[in-house]
């Protein structure tokens, strides 16, 4: 019996390092893809100025999260921007919001988080 190359399922996705290119490679939605090069780009920029790293370490920490969301769930992505587009578009438009019929327990519940 030989090894087979283990290829990942949905059940076990790729496992992602923290490196920037690593995250960016594993944004699947042009939305998060432009957001986490402008937020790098002001990122970067602090750490010049203030030649201090926590800035970069919470930007590349919360994209690593974001990243992951991607890979496990493009399409879940791709209702949230669309979802905020169209609650933009009411704001502009001077109408009504719509409110969530769920707390942030229970949506974090739902994707197995305890707050």
């Amino acid at each position: 019996m030989t090894a087979q190359p283990h290829e990942p399922t949905s059940a076990s996705a790729p496992v992602l390092d923290k490196s920037l290119r690593s995250i960016r490679v594993a944004l699947t939605v042009p939305q998060d893809r432009e957001a986490f090069d402008a937020g790098l780009r002001m990122a970067l920029d602090e750490v010049r100025a203030t030649l201090d790293l926590s800035k970069l370490n919470e930007f590349i920490h919360t994209w690593w999260l974001i990243a992951h969301d991607s890979l496990h769930d493009r399409a879940g992505r791709e209702r949230m921007y669309t979802h905020a587009a169209h609650i933009q578009d009411l704001a502009e438009r001077g109408q009504t919001v719509p409110r969530g019929d769920k707390s942030w327990r229970e949506l974090l519940a739902e994707r197995g988080v305890q707050p």
